[in-house]
């Protein structure tokens, strides 16, 4: 099997890819990130928590549309041994009619053999496992 091959297997496998979110100008090389607000990111993060809610938290939740997405802060990226990282913020309105907190964070070169950036997300109250620490703290 190539190594095209391979990342195409893992990238349907666990999700979309977020290079496809930058331009092919901005391709990683340090902190070419997609915008907090970018459609594609809002989009991937919609999808992803449908799959999440399905196969984890089984409560029939989907993100309905995130509301007044900003960044919260960014931290550059060093050649030899800093990540770059982009934090963002908004509200998710859930198709229960709630309205929750929702962080997340991409980081750049982080993606499957550091080949595409990396996006994670929480959403306050649906973390029951603290996958990002106590109140999404990781990715505040």
């Amino acid at each position: 099997m190539t190594m095209k091959s391979l990342i195409l297997a893992f990238t349907v496998a666990f999700g979309m890819s977020l290079s496809s979110f930058a331009s092919p100008a901005a391709a990683f090389t340090g902190g070419n990130f997609p915008a907090c607000d970018a459609p594609q990111v809002l989009t991937y993060i919609q999808k992803r928590f449908v799959w999440t809610d399905t196969h984890l938290l089984q409560r029939g939740l989907a993100i309905e549309r995130i509301e007044r997405p900003h960044q919260n802060r960014s931290r550059a990226g060093h050649q030899y041994w800093s990540i770059p990282r982009l934090y963002c913020h908004g509200t998710a309105h859930m198709n229960d009619g709630s309205k929750r907190t929702i962080w997340w964070l991409i980081e750049g070169g982080m993606g499957f053999a550091s080949l595409r950036d990396n996006l994670e997300f929480c959403i306050s109250g649906l973390d029951p496992l603290k996958v990002h620490g106590a109140w999404c703290r990781s990715v505040r």
